[in-house]
């Protein structure tokens, strides 16, 4: 079945919880689509990382943490970790996996609660780029940063340009685990740099079974686009210090410098600003 049509829209005609919505829908389904992810070997890349940084201590808090899969690996490990998400549905598949070895809670970014000082904060899986302005970036930057312990440091992720000059403008069809994912990219391949973008993901059984909490399964995607200049200013106005940028493409290995030609994804590492006396804000 086909899925209806939509251009790439400005900010202004973009308002909603678009996030809560999608993830809502594609719940049942988020592990089975995401099947192929290799979290472990990703977050080992990326805590190398953040030890040369001098990552200290084993508190996280995970924000958009969805079904747990960017918090799993981290508790064999040692890791105390809280996690929180703006769908309920995902939260609830996550609880049932940590069970009591996690706290989780229902909680959007743009206007994060204290959760209490952690070692480490991150958002992963593009969760940022469901942030359509700059504005909602700098709050939600300001919520983690409030969030971090004196010396502790953050972690993100955000889609680069490709990604919406190709995922983002294709359409596919997969079928996985007895689900079929009709996947449909709204944006056009010549797509700006500060852009909104849409993808549709109908998302229904093999079977015909209706167990989602859309009838129709619809998941409406829906991202910005933020350059690296845009992100590290948010950082600054956030009262945040860029500590390092990496970027990697589909395999997923962290490289510098970032090149927005071949990367699909950008990584952030910051700590809060150093004040005039040198200490941390």
């Amino acid at each position: 079945m086909g899925l209806p049509s939509v251009e790439c829209m400005a900010a202004p005609a973009l308002q909603g919880d678009w996030a809560h919505r999608a993830y809502e829908v594609m719940a049942p389904a988020y592990d089975d689509f995401t099947a192929h992810h290799d979290y472990d070997g990703w977050l080992t890349d990326l805590l190398a990382i953040l030890e040369r940084r001098g990552l200290n201590g084993r508190r996280l808090l995970d924000v958009g943490c969805g079904t747990g899969k960017s918090f799993l690996p981290m508790l064999p490990r040692g890791w105390l970790v809280t996690g929180c998400d703006i769908s309920p549905a995902m939260l609830a598949l996550a609880q049932e996996k940590a069970g009591d070895a996690v706290e989780l809670a229902v909680a959007d970014m743009r206007e994060l609660p204290s959760f209490g000082g952690f070692d480490l904060v991150w958002a992963l899986d593009d969760a940022i780029n469901y942030l359509l302005s700059v504005e909602e970036l700098e709050s939600a930057l300001r919520g983690m940063r409030d969030n971090l312990a004196k010396a502790g440091l953050l972690l993100f992720d955000v889609n680069e340009l490709r990604v919406y000059r190709t995922v983002f403008a294709e359409t596919d069809e997969i079928e996985r685990d007895g689900w079929r994912f009709t996947y449909e990219g709204k944006a056009p391949k010549d797509v700006g740099p500060g852009s909104i973008c849409e993808s549709w993901l109908q998302v229904e059984r093999c079977d015909g079974r209706l167990d989602l909490e859309d009838r129709d399964g619809v998941a409406i995607h829906r991202q910005r686009h933020f350059p690296e200049a845009e992100v590290l200013l948010a950082l600054e106005q956030a009262g945040l210090e860029c500590l390092d940028v990496y970027g990697h493409g589909f395999d997923g290995i962290p490289q510098q410098p970032l090149d927005a030609s071949i990367h699909t994804k950008a990584i952030y590492i910051a700590r809060r600003a150093r004040t005039e006396g040198g200490g941390l804000r």
